[in-house]
């Protein structure tokens, strides 16, 4: 009894726990709402829908944690979808070879974010604003505002491909999300750079004055970023089969409301990969139940609102935010 007591006391004190509590909340209402919600098909379907946005999260939870902020992942995932179409359908490259252009072209676009912000010293939201207008307008340019199709059937295979499971077929894409996010994880846990980035955050001149290059590290999370949002952009093209140069408006917000609900402070320094994954999740879990009970997507909108807003007073209420208990903030290496 008093292991359980233990493991039930860490479980209370956990940064996860509040979001826990508002996605077991969640669940709990939504099976009694509507009973097609717990089949395993709509389950997956759930994970399978918020895989691009935990994608983008992820890199975003990066940028975040040294204090700085992406505003152009949506943008970015417009022009690569855009560029890797025009590779494989104007070019003809081969999508192998396609990809891994695109994905050097979304770590030159992290680079020159992270310039901006670390070497010329712009405020993160200011560059990324101008660079998300810059990539949009690129995406619209090169695109000339049109769709672009006729993608070859060994690239969009990856969109639709599933893994065999017990009982249910997964999404290729799925286990990709993982990925990403396992080697975001890695790199936070276990590597030194994780630690300088969460450092970063905590106190960028207590840092700096401790010998790291804060200006590589800081541009090393806008990489992360870029090839965060480049894997969305192939992801998204592949199952679309069309390239849409409007397409990923609004997905930097979505991305910052999963991280920030995930428990990361947008002060940095504080976060975690996998409260960013929760966050997703919880996203995923409103949208999906409130379709299946048919309710108006201008409801939808201010239920989304309302459960963001909830979840984040309670896990700021969890750090004692809420109560000024908190004198001095703790740099939190999580991973």
């Amino acid at each position: 009894m008093s292991k359980f007591r233990a493991v039930l006391k860490r479980a209370i004190n956990s940064q996860y726990s509040g979001i826990i509590l508002v996605v077991v909340v969640l669940v709990f209402g939504m099976a009694i709402a509507s009973k097609p919600f717990l089949n395993p098909n709509n389950l997956v379907n759930i994970i399978s829908q918020v895989t691009l946005n935990c994608i983008i999260a992820a890199g975003q939870t990066v940028v975040i944690l040294t204090g700085g902020i992406d505003l152009s992942v949506g943008s970015i995932i417009a022009m690569q979808a855009v560029l890797l179409a025009v590779f494989m359908v104007s070019f003809h490259l081969d999508p192998l070879l396609a990809v891994f252009l695109i994905l050097v072209t979304g770590a030159l676009v992290g680079l020159l974010n992270g310039v901006l912000v670390a070497k010329f010293k712009v405020q993160p939201m200011i560059a990324t604003l101008g660079t998300m207008s810059i990539f949009r307008g690129l995406a619209l340019t090169i695109s000339q505002g049109q769709p672009i199709s006729g993608l070859p059937p060994s690239f969009t295979w990856i969109g639709n491909a599933t893994i065999p499971g017990p009982g249910i077929d997964v999404p290729l894409q799925i286990f990709i999300m993982l990925g990403v996010l396992l080697s975001i994880f890695y790199l936070l846990k276990f590597r030194k750079t994780g630690r300088y980035l969460y450092a970063i955050g905590g106190n960028e001149e207590v840092t700096r004055l401790s010998g790291v290059s804060v200006m590589k590290y800081k541009i090393l999370a806008y990489v992360i970023s870029g090839l965060a949002s480049t894997v969305a952009a192939i992801l998204m093209l592949a199952k679309l089969q069309t390239a849409l140069p409007n397409a990923g408006v609004g997905y930097e917000l979505q991305a910052i409301a999963c991280t920030v609900i995930g428990g990361t402070s947008l002060q940095g320094g504080y976060g975690s990969i996998w409260g960013t994954f929760i966050g997703a999740i919880l996203i995923g879990i409103i949208n999906n139940g409130m379709n299946i009970l048919g309710v108006s997507s201008f409801l939808q909108q201010v239920v989304v609102g309302s459960i963001i807003l909830f979840a984040v007073l309670v896990e700021s209420a969890r750090r004692g935010a809420l109560s000024g208990g908190v004198k001095s903030r703790k740099t939190t290496f999580l991973g």
